[in-house]
């Protein structure tokens, strides 16, 4: 073959051989010229998207933004009841059935399905180790108390769900004052 001849043979076999095998000299089938090229432009392109249009946070700004929605979520749920709203909610038969759900799932391992303690303490009883009122059951419910084993429910749980398992406990407990202040 002539190499100066701008021809292009495409049977012609190339002049090199790796373990004894020769290569033809093909050029590649177009329609994987397109597919390699359309993917270097979109390549490209979905990159300028992401980082011009800032749709695309590294990892630590998407966390700490999530933090801080979920600070603000929680903020949101207000300020913690007071002790005639818990009552209240004692009262509403659904709302001591959803907080009977939550404490089956969360509260009943330590506390027992008689709610006369095991591990924690008797909820039943007129013996309150951190205050008996309904909004010292809420901010010991919610806050924890680390000494004794209790986890803190009310980031997981939510101000709202925690109210619920609060209402159940006072529903269940005749020694508490039902009646607002």
């Amino acid at each position: 073959m002539n190499k100066n001849t701008k021809h292009h043979d495409p049977e012609a076999l190339r002049n090199h051989s790796y373990d004894g095998i020769q290569e033809y000299d093909k050029k590649l089938p177009n329609w994987w010229l397109f597919t390699l090229y359309g993917a270097m432009v979109f390549a490209a392109g979905y990159w300028a998207y992401y980082e011009w249009t800032g749709h695309m946070l590294p990892g630590y700004e998407s966390v700490e933004q999530k933090v801080a929605e979920f600070q603000k979520n929680m903020n949101a749920n207000g300020a913690a009841p007071t002790d005639a709203k818990l009552c209240e909610m004692s009262n509403d038969p659904a709302v001591v059935a959803s907080g009977e759900k939550i404490y089956v799932t969360n509260c009943l391992a330590c506390h027992g399905a008689d709610l006369k303690g095991g591990i924690g303490q008797n909820l039943v009883d007129a013996t309150w180790l951190h205050g008996g009122t309904p909004t010292d059951i809420y901010n010991t419910v919610s806050t924890g108390v680390a000494a004794k084993g209790m986890p803190t429910w009310g980031p997981v749980l939510g101000a709202s769900r925690v109210a619920e398992v609060v209402a159940f406990l006072i529903s269940k407990n005749s020694t508490i004052e039902r009646t607002a202040p």
